[in-house]
């Protein structure tokens, strides 16, 4: 989460284990891309400088933030995946229908880690507004992806037993 202590891009490159011979996935919303592709590159480029090979990372896209655990299950369900990484933004409006998507988002993919004991890295911005959203990726507050990509190696490594 970030806050004006924490900087969702920093982190401790010595606690995050070798992505090397594993492969992950990151399924991302297609819905407020220009938040959603800002998080997928950030996500990308973290396994890539952390030993994920190119060709180990998968990627999907989704209509929508709600789709996001659908997805991930579709993909798991073809196996090989050592942790999957749901990107999406949900902006609030003026109805209770950001309420509803928040809540089916986060159990969905919740529920989906859980059925396939795979990490299942949630990813999804709920902001505000706009400017919330750009703060979170890659803006003042740093990049989402990059925090959600750390937290698969250091999942898929506590999965792994070492």
């Amino acid at each position: 989460m970030a806050t004006s202590t924490h900087h969702l891009s920093t982190y401790d490159p010595d606690a995050v284990p070798s992505g090397a011979g594993r492969r992950f996935a990151l399924v991302v919303s297609a819905w407020n891309r220009e938040i959603t592709d800002a998080l997928r590159s950030g996500a990308r480029e973290t396994l890539l400088k952390h030993g994920v090979a190119e060709a180990d990372i998968v990627e999907t896209w989704v209509p929508g933030s709600f789709e996001l655990a659908a997805g991930a299950q579709f993909l798991l369900e073809r196996g090989d995946l050592h942790g999957v990484i749901c990107l999406g933004s949900i902006v609030r409006g003026e109805t209770p229908h950001f309420d509803f998507v928040c809540q089916g988002t986060t159990q969905g993919i919740m529920d989906v880690g859980l059925k396939f004991s795979v990490p299942v890295i949630f990813g999804v911005l709920t902001d505000n507004d706009m400017q919330q959203a750009r703060d979170r990726s890659g803006g003042r507050h740093g990049n989402k992806g990059v925090e959600c990509a750390v937290a698969a190696l250091q999942m898929a490594e506590l999965k792994a037993g070492r």
